[in-house]
């Protein structure tokens, strides 16, 4: 069984035994061998802690087989230790993972070899072809087509050489997995380091008995705040489902923008390579296009996404790209996105600075933001378009991803969830009151379409 909706912009992402089931999954296994011309070649999965994980890759896999192909499975693996091991075994990869949705569902990610994005295209020619293939192709998986392989050492020798952290100061830091797959990740990379870590649900479970595995949720990063807190912490790294992204928490307790992060990150880089290419998003904010023109870089604006984020690392050969949502995106690691890699470049800036972390990001907070709030609607390109028309005198205005309206002072973006039936609202501003202001002018014409 699969049904259209699990084919999202980036990913598949769906209720398993609602939406898709083992059948669909070995009837998508086949369909991308086909689509990635992969018969009689290999390619290298893995899976996060979700239930249905095994369930659903095996049927992957057996599909997979049944086109001719052969598999590296790498087990239990977080998103970014599966990008790790596509460019370190030059494989194209898939993930199975639904990154911070609930428990019932499960999803896989695609890349090509070495970590390299799928076009942009893919997914729905994936889509077409796996619903033609549906409940045809034999879930059994047959033996000697599936190698199983360790590259959890490997993915964490990877990131320590890319961030040397030896000397920095000791660092009482609090690490919230959420049961999941940075569980599985933060021994092998942070062993031996002088840190004094704080574990929040390190164990794997995939059914998140503490609170659900996305940290864009502000109830979900209340644990590590109140850890901090207690323990008198340097800081919390908060990571998502797959392990892919990365919050981080000051040590007031307070939560760090992703793009502070990013501009923090963006400016190490820089110093390292002068005149680079950072790649940022749509809503990305602008303290972040003012550090990198400030240390003499070049910024190239996105849409929202991993695979648009990753084509334009390549295109680019950008050094460097961060998105709001604490995907962080690095050359060094094939131009795959990855929180762990991050959290390593601030522990290594922190631990060689005796300032905490609030004054070390004090520099890269210089506007007011709204976060992103979201909106159920009926008809979202509708609802866009008032807000155009509403704005049409007031700064100008793209569609490059949802609406956006620029003014000298201010800027909005309303845009569609690549995964989530939302509309997506951000704003930021010189100040907090004119903020407020846009925020409450733009959702009262959200709202308009809901009464």
């Amino acid at each position: 069984m699969i049904t259209e909706g699990i084919f999202k912009a980036n990913d598949i992402r769906g209720e398993v035994g609602v939406q898709w089931d083992a059948a669909g999954a070995a009837a998508v296994g086949a369909a991308f061998v086909e689509l990635a011309g992969l018969e009689g070649q290999e390619f290298v999965m893995g899976r996060d802690m979700r239930t249905t994980g095994e369930e659903m890759s095996r049927a992957f896999a057996a599909g997979a087989a049944s086109r001719g192909a052969r598999i590296k499975d790498i087990g239990l693996a977080s998103t970014d230790g599966l990008w790790h091991a596509s460019g370190a075994f030059a494989l194209p990869g898939v993930q199975f993972s639904a990154s911070h949705n609930p428990a019932k569902d499960n999803g896989i990610k695609f890349c090509r070899s070495a970590a390299r994005p799928v076009e942009t295209d893919f997914l729905s020619r994936l889509r077409d072809r796996a619903m033609e293939l549906d409940g045809t192709v034999d879930t059994t998986l047959p033996e000697g087509v599936v190698e199983q392989v360790d590259a959890l050492s490997g993915y964490a020798e990877h990131l320590r050489t890319l961030v040397p952290l030896e000397g920095i100061r000791p660092l009482k830091v609090v690490i919230d997995a959420g049961n999941g797959m940075a569980g599985h990740t933060v021994g092998a990379v942070l062993g031996n380091l002088p840190l004094e870590i704080i574990g929040l649900y390190l164990d794997l479970d995939g059914t998140f008995p503490h609170h659900q595995p996305n940290p864009l949720e502000p109830q979900n990063l209340v644990d590590a705040q109140q850890a901090v807190r207690e323990h008198s912490a340097d800081l919390a790294l908060v990571f998502d489902g797959d392990a892919d992204r990365c919050f981080l928490i000051d040590e007031r307790g307070e939560v760090v923008s992703p793009s502070a992060i990013t501009a923090l990150i963006a400016r190490a880089e820089l110093e390292r390579e002068p005149g680079a290419t950072i790649v940022i998003n749509t809503i990305t904010s602008r303290t972040v296009a003012d550090v990198v023109g400030e240390h003499g870089g070049t910024c190239v604006v996105s849409k929202v996404g991993h695979t648009f984020v990753k084509a334009l690392m390549a295109e680019h050969d950008a050094i460097f790209g961060g998105e709001h949502s604490a995907h962080y995106y690095f050359r060094d690691f094939w131009g795959a996105d990855t929180g762990m890699l991050a959290a390593l470049y601030v522990l290594n800036i922190l631990g060689r600075r005796q300032a905490p972390l609030s004054e070390v990001m004090s520099e890269y907070e210089r506007y007011a933001a709204s976060g992103e709030i979201n909106s159920t609607v009926q008809d979202a390109q509708a609802v866009m378009g008032r807000v155009e028309h509403a704005f049409a005198n007031r700064g100008e205005s793209d569609w490059i991803d949802g609406l956006t309206v620029r003014a000298e002072e201010w800027w909005f973006n309303l845009r569609p969830s690549n995964t989530e039936p939302y509309l997506r609202l951000n704003v930021e501003a010189a100040d907090q009151p004119m903020m407020v202001g846009i925020r409450d002018e733009v959702l009262a014409l959200v709202r308009e379409s809901q009464s």
